[in-house]
């Protein structure tokens, strides 16, 4: 017979439970991934980059010329050249002995010997070597994303691949909907892992089937973290590896459940979209963040508009917008479709706070990057 899936008596502490989810979990190997493939992956040291251009290039079409040949030249004392300069488009290397580019009507070539019309400067209409990338420069530090201003950098340089940490991501879907597991796969793929989808009917014994660690570094179960009559998950979970806590002080989201199977955290989140996103942010993207090698994330500091008031013993997730240089509060513990649509912040409560006075300068995890 198998056991009906309960609470335990007392919630684990949010910061005991990631404290216990991250214990020993380390960066995963860095991959080589083309360009086009390791958008939003997180950066892997990597190689210093060759000078770009690697030459002086034109900026614009015209004629590359000599600069100090050119001394005082004007369109009232044309200066007679013995034949016509070379002319060069935009992006050509700039020919041996030349520093400048003059526009086309600067060379007047209509009569029997061509003339200059105008004086330059060395450099003008001229992108020097390395002005664009400097010899020894890396695309991006290791640690943040590969965004595709980096990409933009690789791809100049020339890079057929850039070393990069993207965690292997199995979501095991057992809810009955699909807007949680869509949100959490969505936004998964967006902090740079590799996302793979199953599907788990809510018996124990198919979940527990479901939860194969080989080819993934992090496994996610959304829905079936209750205590109703066909809620299994956390039970699976105890089955097939270790339970470590199930029952989260953290609202919303106080089902959620963490365990191991063999070294691969499992983390079981509840079915309901806000809190499936609660729980994701508060303990599940930081796994992920340690598996990706990534750097703490961008947080925003600015007063509070008003106050927060907060449960002690349960730590609550707050949504913020900005509002005229403060934070404005759109939602806390219950939190709407359109409040997690709509914030630009996320801010977790202690459990240890009664919440914080209006003016309070707050730290923010901004959600909009």
């Amino acid at each position: 017979m198998v056991t009906t899936q309960r609470l335990p008596a007392s919630l684990t502490p949010l910061d005991a439970a990631l404290a216990a989810v991250l214990r020993d979990l380390a960066p995963v190997q860095p991959i080589e991934l083309p360009p086009v493939d390791a958008l939003r992956c997180i950066a892997a040291e990597m190689p210093a980059l060759r000078a770009y251009p690697p030459h002086d290039v034109a900026v614009g079409d015209g004629w590359a010329m000599r600069a100090n040949d050119l001394v005082g030249a004007s369109s009232y004392a044309p200066l007679p050249l013995a034949g016509l300069p070379v002319w060069v488009e935009a992006g050509a290397a700039m020919p041996d002995g030349t520093d400048c580019v003059v526009d086309a009507d600067a060379v007047d070539a209509s009569g029997p010997l061509p003339q200059v019309l105008a004086e330059a400067v060395p450099g003008q209409g001229v992108r020097r070597a390395g002005s664009d990338i400097a010899a020894g420069r890396t695309v991006i530090a290791a640690g943040e994303p590969l965004l595709p201003r980096g990409l933009l950098l690789a791809r100049a340089a020339g890079l057929d691949l850039v070393r990069v940490r993207r965690p292997r991501l199995r979501i095991v879907n057992i809810s009955k909907g699909g807007l949680a597991v869509q949100l959490i796969a969505d936004t998964a793929r967006l902090a740079g892992a590799e996302v793979v989808r199953l599907k788990a009917g809510p018996d124990i014994v198919t979940i527990a089937n479901s939860l194969d660690t080989g080819g993934c570094d992090l496994i996610i179960t959304i829905g079936g973290t209750g205590v109703g009559h066909t809620d299994a998950a956390v039970n699976a979970l105890a089955r097939r590896g270790a339970l470590i806590a199930h029952g989260i002080a953290l609202q919303p989201g106080r089902t959620t459940a963490i365990g191991r199977i063999y070294t691969t955290p499992v983390i079981a989140l509840p079915g309901a979209p806000d809190q499936a996103f609660a729980a994701w942010w508060a303990i599940a993207l930081p796994v992920l963040d340690r598996l990706s090698g990534r750097r703490p994330r961008t947080t925003l500091a600015l007063p509070l508009e008003r106050k927060i008031a907060s449960g002690v013993g349960i730590a609550e997730v707050v949504l913020l917008t900005r509002k005229q240089d403060h934070w404005a509060v759109l939602a806390i513990g219950d939190l709407s479709l359109d409040a997690i649509a709509r914030a630009e912040a996320l801010l977790i409560v202690p459990g240890g706070a009664e919440g914080f006075a209006a003016g309070t300068l707050v730290d923010a995890y901004m959600l909009r990057e």
